[in-house]
């Protein structure tokens, strides 16, 4: 009887164990597999629809600086500040974004304006000659500004660039930024996630919640906009879990706009993303519990098979 019941448990405890540590590595790793395919999967959607905002904000941004450059272009006959002035208005119809368009001469006197906005003057004398907007551009670059406020209601970026001529000074536009509030709020990943755009300095220009981007929100401390800021436009295939402005797990993707020095995060909160495989983590732990238990009845009714003829 000794002999018996030490044999009898021992096979029992053999049998359940073998099966317990097979089940439980095979559902590990099967866990682990389609966690990583199921984040993949998810990180290359928000990754291509981080990149075609990106895209469509930096054409958008682009395409603007080509209608006023074209603008620019001396036509044949006399160019003077009056027919300088019917191409600005010609340009406010064509791009309804641009609100106020203005000229500097090479001292960074303002020489002409249009705006949709006021009253248009050809002889205001202003004196941008110590401002970015003049300096950048009459090195020969196209100028994009930080992000500012217009009577703190709608955000807008300053664009300036070299006249074909070095004597004929700059060309500035004052560009209103609520299409980019448009492609931000189309965009929907989920039922939860959300994009957002912030400058190079991690300031919030575009949100689905507009009282954030008035409130003037920086989130430069966050991790992912860290990383991103940290890239300098170089890390379009950056991915991570990360926290969100109030503090919840997201996975974040963000793409660059490498021209304004912008980027485009899109953001979906962990426990939206990976629902589907909280649901398998549940069905696998059912099934190895269902497995074990089974394995013990197996292995007892194998033990007394086993144990029987050795006792007699």
């Amino acid at each position: 009887m000794i002999l018996r019941g030490s044999l009898f448990k021992k096979y029992v405890i053999y049998f359940v164990t073998l099966v317990t540590v097979t089940l439980a590595a095979s559902g590990a790793i099967s866990v682990y597999f389609t966690y990583q395919e199921h984040k993949a999967a998810l990180l290359d959607l928000q990754r291509e629809k981080a990149a075609a905002a990106a895209a469509r904000i930096e054409t958008y941004a682009l395409e603007i600086a080509h209608q006023i450059e074209w603008i620019l272009v001396p036509q044949i006959g006399v160019q003077n500040n009056k027919q300088r002035q019917l191409d600005f208005h010609k340009l406010l119809r064509q791009v309804p974004a641009i609100t106020e368009i203005f000229q500097l001469d090479r001292a960074g006197m303002e020489s002409l304006r249009v705006s949709r906005l006021g009253v248009d003057g050809e002889t205001s004398s202003k004196n941008f000659s110590k401002e970015a907007k003049f300096l950048e551009a009459k090195g020969g670059k196209t100028y994009f500004s930080p992000v500012y406020f217009s009577q703190q209601t709608e955000p807008y970026v300053t664009l300036s660039m070299p006249n074909v001529s070095a004597k004929d000074g700059v060309t500035v536009a004052e560009v209103n930024l609520k299409f980019i509030l448009e492609v931000i709020s189309a965009i929907q990943v989920g039922g939860k996630g959300y994009a957002y755009v912030v400058d190079s300095q991690g300031n919030l220009i575009a949100h689905p919640d507009i009282s954030l981007v008035l409130q003037k929100t920086n989130l430069a401390t966050l991790p992912q906009i860290k990383a991103a800021l940290d890239a300098k436009g170089g890390g379009a295939d950056h991915a991570s879990v990360a926290r969100n402005l109030h503090g919840g797990d997201v996975l974040a993707t963000f793409a660059s706009i490498r021209p304004l020095g912008w980027h485009v995060f899109v953001e979906q909160p962990l426990e939206e993303a990976f629902a589907p495989l909280y649901a398998l983590f549940k069905r696998t732990g059912l099934l190895l519990l269902g497995g074990i238990v089974l394995s013990v009845i197996v292995s007892l009714l194998i033990a007394r098979r086993m144990v029987e003829p050795i006792r007699i």
